[in-house]
């Protein structure tokens, strides 16, 4: 369980009547799971104490704005796309990166858009996804254990005793590079970067060699003829399409961090978490009892929760209940990720239950964690054609119950790199070694993305 912190004199003030006691502290009453333990609380304490005074990373009135597309998407109206990095590290807080994610991100929505004629709610899975569960408390080489390696907000990756020892300052750290990081994603955005008569901007050099490229630049043709046409007809500029809305989101794992960005704001009622617009709850913490629920059932933004292998219908109806009492649009998010040959068996008992109850939820498919594999020489994979039938199934499913599936739940990069196997250009695992660059789990690369976008758009075309 993780130390108390100082800070629940302070907070604990101000806590507010409603919500049955709950106050931005009262998960501290809890068993905690996944939380590091560090050798000072002291540090600990001073560091949270800044991370408490510094100014918000994101807005009450984005989060929202958020809450008001998720409530659409979960009518049918709107497709969430939500991905990026499995562990974002510090080292990578580098322009180049950063805005090759952001393309790939924009790309895939312009191919659900243009082909699945939904809007799209752009959710990045980064500028603060910096801590990871881990299934491990050590990790042994060698005959020496250290720390397991939970991410860069906690510890380093290197395996040597300073580096896997917690350190406090490294929640200042994760603080800085998620505000670099939205401070860079908004100033692209703001400049046009986003400009949907120059999509073709958005192309990394290399997808010219992907096999799709040709399908791609069609479509970009299409919506330039179309923004024309409309332009021409009109006599002047179609609007909102210089900029689109991103909003970022990652797993709210480390409680003491959340906690201290954790704020009240003027014209609105409630505690906002002011890290990102959408916090979620991992598989390893949806505990109903937990830190993890307890913290999460009293922030006023929209929430996530991961379901999967057991998860039961009577379980995840308590776990609704604790975290929506109220039943509101947009306020709850389920994100199901069972793998390709767990779906069809573990998936349609609870949308069965979650409907019958009336409750009003967006379903989202992570067809990604479900499914890693092992290769013989220790890589960490997934399969394109799993990732792929995971999300045929999901669709199928949800069509029979007559739910809609409302959005993608995916880790990727913009980057070339060689860590799930299939796609357009086949990957085999002797393509892994060539460029694996994940410190956790593998991503899917520029190409095998926006292949799974056309894929998705021409599911949801049909």
């Amino acid at each position: 369980m993780s130390p108390i912190s100082p800070l629940s004199a302070r907070a604990s003030e101000a806590e507010p009547a409603e919500l049955d006691g709950w106050s931005p502290t009262s998960w501290q009453s809890r068993l905690a799971l996944q939380q590091p333990e560090y050798p000072s609380a002291a540090a600990l304490e001073a560091v949270l104490r800044q991370l408490g005074r510094l100014p918000p990373l994101v807005t009450s009135g984005e989060i929202e704005a958020l809450r008001s597309q998720l409530a659409e998407a979960a009518r049918g109206d709107r497709f969430l796309l939500q991905g990026g990095d499995c562990a974002e590290q510090f080292a990578e807080c580098d322009p180049v990166v950063i805005a090759g994610k952001l393309k790939i991100l924009l790309q895939m929505s312009l191919v659900l858009v243009h082909g699945a004629k939904k809007r799209v709610i752009r959710v990045g899975r980064f500028a603060g996804q910096y801590a990871k569960p881990r299934s491990e408390q050590v990790e042994a080489r060698d005959g020496v254990d250290l720390p397991v390696y939970r991410g860069d907000l906690i510890n380093g990756i290197a395996f040597e005793p300073a580096a896997r020892t917690p350190d406090p300052e490294r929640l200042l750290r994760g603080y800085e590079r998620a505000a670099l990081t939205l401070n860079f994603i908004r100033a692209l955005i703001d400049g046009g970067f986003a400009d949907l008569h120059h999509p073709e901007y958005w192309d990394l050099e290399w997808v010219q060699h992907s096999p799709l490229a040709a399908e791609y630049q069609r479509l970009v043709e299409s919506i330039g003829d179309s923004l024309r046409f409309m332009e021409t007809l009109s006599g002047e500029p179609v609007g909102q399409t210089t900029r689109v809305d991103f909003f970022t989101s990652h797993e709210g794992l480390h409680l003491l961090y959340e906690q201290a960005q954790t704020r009240q704001v003027p014209q609105r009622d409630g505690w906002y978490n002011l890290s990102t617009h959408l916090p979620w709850i991992g598989l390893r913490t949806s505990q109903i009892g937990g830190a993890h629920v307890e913290y999460f059932r009293g922030i006023a933004n929209p929430i996530a929760v991961k379901v999967g292998p057991g998860t039961t219908p009577e379980g995840l109806l308590e776990l609704a209940a604790v975290l929506d009492p109220r039943n509101e649009p947009g306020r709850l998010t389920l994100i199901h990720r069972f793998g390709a040959r767990a779906i069809a068996r573990g998936l349609p008992p609870l949308v069965q239950a979650v409907e019958q109850a009336g409750r009003r939820v967006l379903w989202v498919c992570d067809p990604m964690h479900g499914n890693i594999e092992r290769t013989a020489e220790g890589f960490k994979t997934r399969k394109f054609e799993h990732i792929l039938s995971e999300l045929e199934q999901a669709f199928e499913i949800h069509q029979r119950a007559g739910t809609y599936l409302g959005g993608v739940h995916v880790e990727l990069t913009g980057e070339n790199v060689t860590e799930c196997t299939g796609g357009a250009r086949n990957l085999s695992e002797g393509d892994l070694a060539r460029a694996y660059r994940s410190c956790v789990d593998p991503r899917l690369n520029y190409e095998q993305a926006l292949e799974l976008a056309m894929l998705i758009a021409r599911r949801m075309r049909h």
